[in-house]
């Protein structure tokens, strides 16, 4: 008898929809997987119990409503999860299933929040929106980079750096994903540094500016970190959201600082870079905007990452069941969701002047391109490299052949010769 498969169900607004990529094991069946993935995920185990009562299988029970060959989808009653606990709620949907002895490969694939639930979570405090007022940008893309090496240089020698992309024009300059507080770059003593650098900056060019320290750390001394941030004029914090965990980036949103916060998704290929097994960066994004980060890495497109197109294109496609009806085309950062503001996708990997036609081209205006050794491994250096960044994103914004623009500046012409791809 199936318990929980019936495909003439249909899910309720009240309720949570997953989307799995299921591969039973030798001899198992797909109706045999999906029971034993619906029941351990909710309320169910492996046999028969006298513990079970009809109110409970009755009230609680989820729905396996579609198979499609490997792909299945399941509805939950929003009653199994705590609103506002997303921990809990990947527990249960992303739990003890993938360690099932019955499945070959699992993949959550996507997942659809009920009211109940979204309305339990912030969302950004600012958003695209709120971003763009910060720097007084309108219109164009968002364009910056990431301090080269990664590690090493001291807090003068980091502060120096930032201010030769912002100089050269960059709006944005943030941390690696693994720069924290090192023995060679304390944490307080590069914040104070780099915000000097950007105060000066900001005067001299008339332009406003972004720093985005790194402040992933144990969760109280991250919120520590932050808390310095915005006491010394900060107007952001980056985390790596993956590695502090969904609990972590909730503490850090509900501690309501008035810092944009930039999720880095450093280690999110441990999960998504198998097509058959893990959790799609679909979902993670969408758990991130749930949360309430402002801007977030989504790939490059056409960058270094591996995957990255593909990762790109399953956040930015238009999947007509998820669309509002009447609305323009929309990625899911940016489709209206009962009030939750719509997040900054960010693109970078492999980013050089060369490839910022291609990123505007397939995500639209509503991006942040983030060049790292596309503006520091400029012939001419870092402020050469971020002049290049910017005449690109002027080209591709007016619409002029880049190569043909290239002609009116040297920064940009000697970047397409060294990256001619």
């Amino acid at each position: 008898m199936l318990e929980y498969i019936d495909k003439k169900y249909k899910p309720g607004k009240d309720e949570l929809v997953a989307e799995y990529h299921a591969e039973p094991a030798y001899n198992v069946s797909m109706e045999q997987a999906c029971e034993q993935i619906a029941g351990e995920s909710s309320i169910g185990t492996w046999t028969d119990i006298c513990t079970m009562n009809e109110k409970i299988a009755k009230e609680l029970k989820p729905h396996v409503f579609s198979i499609d060959g490997n792909e299945i989808k399941i509805a939950y009653p929003a009653e199994l999860f705590e609103a506002g606990n997303m921990p809990q709620i990947y527990s249960a949907i992303a739990g003890n299933i993938f360690g099932m002895g019955i499945l070959k490969n699992l993949r959550l694939q996507d997942i659809s929040f009920p009211k109940s639930i979204v309305k339990s979570f912030d969302g950004p405090a600012f958003g695209i929106d709120g971003v763009r007022r910060i720097l007084k940008i309108k219109k164009r893309p968002l364009v910056g980079t990431i301090v080269k090496p990664k590690v090493g240089l001291n807090p003068k020698q980091h502060a120096a750096v930032c201010y030769e992309a912002w100089f050269g024009g960059l709006d944005i300059v943030k941390d690696d994903e693994n720069l924290t507080s090192m023995v060679f770059n304390k944490f307080e003593d590069r914040i104070t540094e780099t915000l000097k650098m950007k105060e000066k900056v900001e005067i001299e060019t008339g332009q406003k500016k972004a720093y985005m320290p790194n402040v992933t750390a144990e969760t109280n001394e991250m919120l520590r970190r932050a808390q310095y941030v915005k006491k010394i004029g900060g107007t952001y914090a980056m985390v790596d959201i993956l590695t502090v965990g969904w609990s972590g980036l909730q503490t850090l949103r509900k501690a309501n600082l008035g810092l944009v916060i930039h999720a880095h998704r450093a280690m999110h290929a441990a999960l998504t870079a198998n097509p058959n097994h893990g959790i799609s960066m679909l979902a993670l994004a969408k758990t991130a905007r749930l949360i309430g980060v402002d801007q977030l890495h989504i790939g490059a497109i056409v960058g270094k990452m591996k995957g990255a197109v593909a990762e790109v294109k399953n956040i930015g496609e238009d999947i007509e069941h998820k669309m509002i009806k009447g609305s323009k085309k929309q990625h899911v950062l940016e489709q209206d969701w009962n009030g939750i503001k719509p997040v900054f996708p960010v693109c970078s990997g492999g980013l050089h002047p060369g490839k910022v036609a291609a990123v505007i081209e397939a995500i639209g205006s509503n991006v942040i391109i983030q060049a790292g050794g596309g503006v520091h491994g400029h012939p001419d250096g870092t402020r050469y490299g971020a002049k290049a960044m910017m005449q690109a994103v002027d080209a591709a914004v007016h619409g002029i052949e880049l190569k043909k623009y290239a002609e009116r500046f040297i920064e940009l012409n000697k970047a397409l010769k060294k990256w001619p791809g």
